[in-house]
């Protein structure tokens, strides 16, 4: 037989193959149809018409150090006014000028710009450089922190070229998007890349960031992240190295989370967030099969102070599953949402109780004024006597004794965690010496007996995991404990 072309070879197991499924019967699912896009020809039509509008901003402040050739000396000691007699620290040369560099967008054509705090922060001079060469000063508006925000205003004299904000949400992973700014001093470099991944939380309470594997390196701080329409997703914010330089893995700051914080500095020159009034955490699969919940989601109240939820009748131990008629995902979730919401209004919250739902009526305070109140001193670790060890934790009825040595209210009631077996669960899940366990089962203890009682209610209901909730140093949080 002659050899067969691969054509024909193909189109022969092709047959084969439909008179198979034809003859004995069997179907074959289509597959799923993938829209696939190659790679931009060129970036070059998005960098040159936006490029008018990313600027280089240099900042200067004037700091204490010593002047060169002398060595730092310890204050208060006898040699300080020697050094200080030559112009060490603290005397005519104990003073000089240091400078930092970064990035920042226009957003509007009189003269509004956008960058990271941490760029500006302490500064006493800010200078913005143009993609012409044009070099103004600028005026600080105002400083977000917890978002690494900073806007800036400028007075050129005449409309100045600006990038608008788009939508970060309709951003996928796998989407081309484009990086201007100034690294390590390389004023208005362009690099490209793709989203790689969405959602990424860093430190801070409000995060929602965008990766990156587009080039972010030192100075590029407070630049543009761009889609393919022109639009800013993001702001480029900090990196992931192991050198300092630029391994691909960038993160900028959603641009949903920065339109927000931009119009309240605009028009305040500070933010002004949503105060709920609850500590929360994550409803984690197990802490979910201990309170005998139907899905992990939502966010779960650990505690709740004085203030607007407790007001409307929020309780520890609620899970807040939508809020102004918005579903909760988890508490990070939460947070965002309450921080956009309306100060002063009444928003409905959903919450899971005891197996029902309930709708409760909360008007939102403000988050700044309720951060500015003092928050509770951690508490000292107590002694060790034990009294009764289970779950691999050994207890002890919080006394008057243990009252006063952590400083705690009269009031106070609990079982204190003497001890905890470093190879048990509890252990890998976090609690320490010195965390007071409040309630079991979401019932409060007070007695040794009262937490055996939970845990036999718990075996009796066909549960695996008992749920605690821990308060350390005045912080609230609920563990899951086995108890098989």
């Amino acid at each position: 037989m002659p050899d067969l072309t691969p054509s024909i070879r193909t189109a022969l197991r092709s047959s084969t193959l439909l008179a198979l499924v034809l003859g004995f019967g069997l179907s074959v699912a289509p597959a799923q149809e993938v829209q696939a896009f190659g790679a931009p020809e060129s970036f070059a039509d998005l960098a040159e018409q936006f490029s008018p509008a990313v600027v280089n901003i240099t900042t200067s402040a004037l700091i204490a150090a010593p002047a060169d050739g002398l060595p730092m000396v310890p204050e208060g000691s006898p040699f300080e006014d020697f050094f200080d007699d030559f112009g060490g620290p603290g005397g005519p040369g104990g003073q000089q000028r240091s400078e930092a560099l970064g990035s920042g967008f226009v957003i509007s054509e009189d003269g509004f710009i956008v960058t990271n705090n941490h760029v500006i922060e302490g500064a006493d001079e800010i200078m913005i450089e143009f993609f012409s060469g044009k070099k103004l000063p600028a005026k600080l508006i105002g400083t977000d922190p917890k978002t690494d925000i900073a806007v800036l205003k400028v007075e050129a004299g005449e409309p100045l070229p600006f990038v608008t904000f788009g939508n970060s949400d309709l951003m996928r992973v796998g989407d081309w998007v484009m990086a201007m700014g100034n690294p390590l001093g390389q004023g208005f470099s362009v690099s490209a890349g793709i989203v790689s991944a969405r959602g990424r939380e860093l430190s801070g309470s409000y995060d929602d960031f965008i990766q990156t594997d587009a080039a972010i390196n030192r100075g590029n701080s407070g630049g543009p992240l761009f889609n393919m329409d022109g639009q800013v997703v993001g702001v480029n914010t900090s990196i992931l190295s192991p050198n300092g330089g630029s391994i691909g893995i960038g993160f900028s700051m959603s641009s949903n989370v920065v339109t927000k914080v931009v119009d309240q500095l605009k028009e305040f020159g500070e933010t002004r967030r949503g105060w709920l009034g609850v500590r929360i955490q994550d409803v984690t699969p197990d802490v979910a099969e201990a309170m005998g919940l139907a899905e992990a989601a939502g966010a779960l109240v650990t505690d709740v102070p004085e203030g607007p939820a407790k007001d409307a009748g929020v309780t520890a131990g609620d899970v807040i599953t939508r809020f102004n008629g918005e579903e909760v995902a988890d508490a990070g979730d939460l947070t965002r949402r309450v921080a956009d919401a309306p100060i002063g209004e009444a928003v409905p919250v959903i919450v899971l109780r005891e197996g029902k739902t309930e709708t409760l009526a909360v008007t939102l305070g403000r988050r700044e004024e309720a951060e500015a109140e003092t928050m509770p001193a951690s508490a000292p670790a107590p002694d060790e006597p034990q009294e009764m060890e289970t779950l691999g934790l050994t207890l002890a009825p919080l006394d008057d004794d243990m009252r006063s040595r952590l400083g705690m209210d009269a009031s106070a009631e609990g079982l204190m965690i003497l001890a905890v077996d470093p190879a048990s669960e509890a252990y890998t899940k976090g609690l320490r010496e010195g965390d007071l366990i409040t309630e079991a089962g979401q019932a409060r203890v007070q007695r040794l007996q009262d937490l055996e009682d939970r845990i036999q209610e718990a075996k009796d209901a066909g549960r695996k995991s008992l749920l605690l909730l821990i308060r350390r140093g005045g912080d609230p949080r609920f563990v899951a404990l086995s108890i098989e």
